[in-house]
């Protein structure tokens, strides 16, 4: 019979009070538990037991972690050890795909519900505005955060301070009445205008200037780098302006 082999063991401090449930714990915990590590849990039930715990260890805060007799500290650290982030690089595209794969999926179900079927023309109609009304209200959580980034590229609000706070409204409104197909002489002039600037914008900045930023697309506090994603989020706008009062 083949020999078993010893399994990897794990030591997890972690607060599991009455009044909170320290969420980074449990989540150090399954992630132990999924990569095959059997966990000695040690609950810190008490407010001065946790106190204790930090002030003996010299650490700030908890869940704390060993592993094979290694500290490895928190969450965070754990999932750097285990391989579960990159290092090397604080950039990413995730968000701008999960946004825009979530607009597809609903620009396909509503051409669904409306026909029965998928119409091409129509859903791709309808996945360009929800993109932009997806991608608007991102930066309506925080218009100062975005204007701030905005200007690091855009080539209009970096003469007009004020249409960095103008866009996000903007960038919603011909969204919303793109996708109702209402209004159509006020929606495409507008989805025109910024999508063209935008588009020049981000073509300067990295073609021509060759400057590495970070996108406002999907608000202030973007990780997703100025670049071919940026470029297609202002075609996009432009081809649909077109596109509306061509027909």
């Amino acid at each position: 019979m083949p020999r078993d082999i010893e399994p990897k063991t794990a030591i997890i401090h972690r607060m599991v009070l009455d009044d909170h449930l320290c969420p980074s714990g449990l989540k150090a915990k399954a992630l132990l538990e999924s990569e095959g590590f059997d966990v000695d849990d040690r609950p810190l039930t008490t407010r001065a037991e946790t106190d204790a715990f930090k002030a003996e260890q010299g650490v700030k805060t908890t869940p704390q972690i060993w592993i094979e007799g290694e500290r490895i500290g928190g969450y965070d650290a754990l999932r750097e050890r285990l391989g579960q982030v990159d290092t090397d690089s604080d950039t990413t595209y995730r968000p701008i795909i999960a946004l825009f794969s979530v607009a597809a999926l609903m620009a396909l179900a509503i051409s669904w519900a409306a026909f029965g079927e998928v119409r091409p023309v129509r859903t791709l109609e309808w996945f360009i505005a929800i993109s932009m009304c997806l991608l608007g209200l991102q930066k309506l959580q925080d218009v100062e955060a975005f204007s701030t980034m905005f200007l690091n590229y855009d080539l209009l609000a970096r003469r007009w301070v004020r249409y960095g706070y103008i866009y996000p409204y903007a960038e919603t409104g011909a969204g919303v009445l793109m996708l109702a197909g209402a209004l159509t002489w006020l929606a495409a002039p507008v989805a025109l205008v910024i999508g063209s600037i935008g588009a020049i914008s981000v073509f300067k900045a990295v073609y021509i200037d060759k400057r590495e930023l970070k996108c406002a697309c999907v608000g202030g506090d973007s990780s997703v780098p100025l670049g071919f994603i940026s470029l297609t989020e202002n075609v996009m706008m432009v081809a649909m302006a077109v596109w509306m009062l061509a027909t």
